[in-house]
């Protein structure tokens, strides 16, 4: 019996379990799930399981057939207050309407929305008519959740602490999180369970509640706890460690702290396999683990100060890997910022929501730290000088980092700096690793718009932004989350990709769909000089000029050529024209023997007067003009310049009707790309050699 016990607790044993039950969740993952429902259904019948409000929207994620979410739009309050108030969890709906299709996205190394609710087995979404309810809900569970959710009454930050949802802190504010590195701190973690369960213990002792019936009533209300929060990667752990724990604890098993995670971990991945794509389970299971396997080195420290130093040290070197793979980029001042945060959040804000929830009246003091919380990390954010970007490598790399950071920890236990040096070096390839990729043409899909990256020599032109036409929404009570294509799209593939800044962000002209995003590229990335075209500025260019001179970057208009390093891009001006799309920063380049042609919006009148001032044929990459649109593209200009590869950057089925059937029969003899079938395009110049790649779902 000895015998038996001494083998089922060996370290072999539960690396054998962790390897086993990681194989069968990627076997179980793997296995192909199709929907029960189809694009005719048109009722969907099921209980509320989730409950979101964005703006002048209303989500409702239904357990039906399957989990599918329902979403409707409204344009009154009383409207959607109705819907909020008389659609409680556990209500049992009858939904009518229609079937969305989730689009793949089609940017390379941005986040991928089709494929994120795909892997909580959410295979569409559903636009609503009508509701009509079938019954109210009868269910404790929800009930409970119901009541918590009223008295919370939507302060993002009590949700965020009590219940770990965190969609309803303003966005602009989660970024500057993420950007100062504390965003981990956001999850509820081991951390935070520990000191819940603490207060509980404390409390059941004082009641003289026995030790080992003390531990399974802490234990029963985390797990009622674990099910309000939706059994969230980072609760899961944070509450099976503990039960796991204090069963080790009262039946003296003696497992070690390093093996009772493993199986914390394979549990977790029992219940959930998807955890392994989940990128709070990688943060939340791999720091925990160092700090578990680094205890030792960790408590050798007698000063709280220099404990929560190293700990922060040892967060930062293990998160390296994660965050570089899903964002790009690191703060090494997050090290000092979670010296401030941490306690903060800790200790101050997280007891003060458990207390705020119960004492309502001390909502005042609780928002004074939170936004204390807010205007600090506002602050900080404005600081990036140690802020650097990474380009994405292959997945190889990121397995180099997990071992050399191994190899780092090891080094601090053992206090030899040699062992330092691999993952260093790592870094330091990884960080000038972009150098290398260069001379490039990227046309990004921005839908009906246009945008490019052109890479000449490390010096980054982007021409366009994308944007959609302005207009002036109502002010909703409720946060709208904001769609914007610069931060969703062209700064995280721009990250991806190494690029630190913007050398020249050159606008084409004035139209929303293509200078749209400018002001909130200019406000949230590097840009260090703009262009614009011939004419007068309109009231979109009037504003971007106005960031422009607050930040103090310059701008010119109706330039003739740009000199990069030994290239030129030449501005192909005529006249004046009256009206903006002929107007259009018309732009010739040509890059390592290539010849690449931007046309903006210009249309065949300035398509002519081109022809009669310049000599220009064999074009290799066109960037061709005005989406498609029967405006453009004529056919004497088109077989002039005889393009070899015609862009479209266009829009998937717009009501413009583009590309134009015509002036697809007027570019046949090229090899035609667009951005609605192919996604984002990437020509890719090395070696002389032009290499096209496609992003098509």
């Amino acid at each position: 019996m000895i015998k038996l016990r001494t083998i089922l607790l060996s370290d072999v044993t539960f690396i054998i379990l962790i390897l086993i039950i990681t194989f069968t969740s990627i076997i179980r993952i793997n296995i192909n799930k199709s929907s029960k429902y189809n694009l005719k259904t048109r009722m969907i019948e099921g209980i509320v399981i989730d409950k979101y409000i964005d703006g002048n929207k209303i989500e409702f994620t239904i357990k039906a057939k399957e989990k599918i979410i329902c979403t409707k739009y409204f344009n009154k309050y009383s409207e959607l207050d109705y819907y909020k108030k008389n659609y409680n969890l556990g209500d049992k709906l009858s939904i009518y309407g229609k079937i969305i299709e989730l689009e793949e996205t089609k940017t390379k190394n941005i986040f991928n929305y089709k494929k994120y609710l795909k892997r909580k087995n959410i295979f569409y979404k559903f636009q609503i008519d009508f509701i009509e309810k079938k019954e109210n809900n009868k269910s404790i569970y929800y009930y409970i959740k119901n009541i918590i959710l009223k008295r919370i009454n939507i302060n993002p930050y009590l949700l965020t602490f009590i219940l770990g949802d965190k969609r309803y802190i303003n966005n602009n504010i989660k970024e500057t999180y993420q950007n100062n590195g504390i965003s981990h701190l956001f999850a509820i973690s081991g951390m935070h369970i520990n000191l819940f369960a603490g207060l509980i213990l404390k409390l059941l002792k004082k009641l003289k509640v026995p030790e080992n019936k003390r531990y399974y009533v802490t234990s029963m209300i985390l797990i009622l706890y674990l099910l309000l929060t939706g059994i969230t990667a980072s609760i899961l752990r944070g509450v099976l460690f503990f039960i796991l724990f204090s069963i080790n604890k009262i039946y003296y098993f003696y497992i070690k702290p390093i093996n009772l995670f493993i199986v914390t971990l394979s549990i977790s991945l029992l219940i959930n396999p998807f955890y392994l794509y989940d990128v709070g389970c990688w943060y939340s299971f791999s720091i925990s683990l160092a700090l578990i396997t680094m205890a030792n080195y960790i408590n050798k420290y007698n000063s709280y100060l220099t404990k929560l130093l190293i700990t922060s040290i040892i967060s930062f070197i293990v998160s390296i890997p994660i965050t570089l793979y899903n964002f790009n980029q690191i703060n090494v001042l997050s090290i000092i910022y979670n010296l401030f945060y941490v306690p903060l959040i800790s200790f101050i804000i997280f007891p003060l929501s458990l207390l705020t929830y119960i004492i309502p009246m001390l909502e005042p003091i609780y928002n004074l730290f939170t936004n204390i919380l807010e205007l600090t990390s506002s602050k900080l954010n404005e600081i990036s000088f140690l802020t650097f970007i990474f380009p994405k490598l292959n997945i190889i790399i990121y397995i180099l980092y997990i071992l050399f950071i191994v190899l780092f920890l090891r080094g601090l236990i053992r206090n030899r700096k040699m062992y330092y040096i691999p993952l260093i070096s790592l870094l330091v390839f990884n960080y000038y690793y972009s150098y290398y990729i260069t001379n490039y043409l990227y046309s990004i899909d921005v839908g009906q718009g246009d945008s490019i990256i052109l890479n000449i020599n490390n010096k980054n032109i982007l021409i366009d932004t994308g944007g959609k036409t302005s207009f002036k929404q109502k002010k909703w009570k409720y946060q709208r989350k904001e769609n914007s294509i610069v931060k969703n799209i062209t700064i995280p593939l721009s990250k991806s990709l190494g690029i630190r800044k913007i050398h020249y962000l050159v606008l084409s002209h004035g139209d929303a769909d293509h200078c749209g995003e400018a002001i909130n590229l200019v406000n949230n990335f590097k840009v260090e000089k703009v262009i614009f075209n011939c004419g007068e500025f309109n009231d979109l260019e009037k504003e971007l000029i106005k960031v422009l001179n607050k930040k103090k970057i310059p701008y010119y208009s109706c330039i003739k050529e740009l000199n990069i390093d030994k290239n030129k891009l030449y501005f192909l001006q005529t006249k004046e024209y009256d009206n903006e799309n002929d107007n259009s920063n018309v732009i010739y380049a040509e890059l390592n023997g290539y010849k690449l042609m931007f046309m903006g919006d210009a249309g065949v009148d300035k398509e002519k007067d081109i022809l009669e001032k310049y000599n220009i044929s064999d074009i290799d990459v066109l960037k061709v003009g005005h989406h498609g649109s029967r405006t453009s593209s004529g056919k004497e200009f088109i077989n002039e310049i005889n393009p070899k590869y015609s862009v479209i950057s266009v829009g998937k089925n717009n009501r413009y009707g583009h590309p134009n059937k015509e002036v697809l029969d007027t570019l046949s003899n090229s090899k035609i790309y667009r951005t609605d079938q192919d996604g984002s395009i990437m020509f890719k110049i090395k070696n002389n050699k032009l290499r096209i790649e496609t992003c098509s779902p």
